[in-house]
């Protein structure tokens, strides 16, 4: 019998002005050039909350404040099998961060027009980066503490 288990991610909806922030990176399976929200993966001793302001930060360089949580997911990659257990959070764009140093996978930031999100759904890194901001847009959000602090 072979071992599974999720991986825990967590990724963040920041809007501002119209746009929504997204990061470019290079799909590590495919090779393809891909839009996603900034996220990654849960790291030891961390909360959900901080690794959502964690990963936003060493992804685009901004600073936010989380409003809410947007949802839960599963997700099972068809190009490695694996299966992601997503938190997604919904924020508040504060500040950028003056001289911060990007997560070397990110080959470019972009704040996109809903519209121009949809232009390019085929690039997303799966669809749940659409759904998140379809959620986002819905105005749905539940409370912070909905999560257990640990």
């Amino acid at each position: 019998m072979t071992d599974w288990y999720p991986h825990v991610t967590v990724a963040t909806v920041v809007a501002r002005d119209g746009r929504f922030l997204l990061v470019e990176e290079r799909d590590k399976t495919s090779g393809r050039f891909v839009f996603n929200q900034p996220a990654g993966h849960l790291e030891p001793g961390e909360s959900l909350q901080q690794a959502a302001l964690r990963e936003t930060l060493e992804e685009t360089g901004w600073m936010v404040s989380l409003e809410g949580v947007l949802g839960l997911a599963l997700y099972t990659a068809p190009s490695n099998g694996a299966t992601y257990y997503r938190t997604t959070f919904r924020a508040r764009a504060l500040a950028p961060q003056d001289g911060a140093e990007l997560d070397p996978d990110i080959l470019a930031v972009h704040w996109l027009e809903y519209e121009a999100i949809l232009a390019n759904s085929a690039r997303m890194r799966s669809p749940l980066v659409i759904a998140a901001i379809e959620q986002y847009r819905s105005g749905l959000r539940y409370p912070l503490d909905l999560i257990a602090p640990p």
